[in-house]
């Protein structure tokens, strides 16, 4: 059995071949994180996260269990506004 000793930059890059992808994916891994950390920190219920996003509870649950697949970049940003979070992004060249 041969053993491959690789690093990589970030769990996407080693999950992940194409650099749109890996990139889409790390921006909403870090929405989704975010969102998280800001639900546990107001001590939310998932029902009360729930109607605070306007969305509903098993979308939370699968939202705090890191569901990455099931939320588009666009619905992460909406999720964080509406919990008060400030979304901007950078550009770099």
């Amino acid at each position: 059995m041969t053993k491959i000793n690789s690093r990589f930059k970030s769990v996407w890059d080693a999950l992940e071949d194409d650099p749109e992808k890996i990139a889409d994916l790390k921006m909403r891994s870090q929405l989704l994180i975010h969102i998280a950390e800001k639900i546990k920190a107001e001590k939310l219920t998932q029902q009360a996260a729930a109607r605070r996003l306007r969305i509903t509870q098993p979308r939370v649950n699968a939202l705090l269990n890191g569901k990455i697949e099931n939320f588009r970049i666009g619905t992460l940003i909406t999720l964080a506004n509406r919990l008060g979070l400030h979304v901007s992004l950078k550009i770099a060249v």
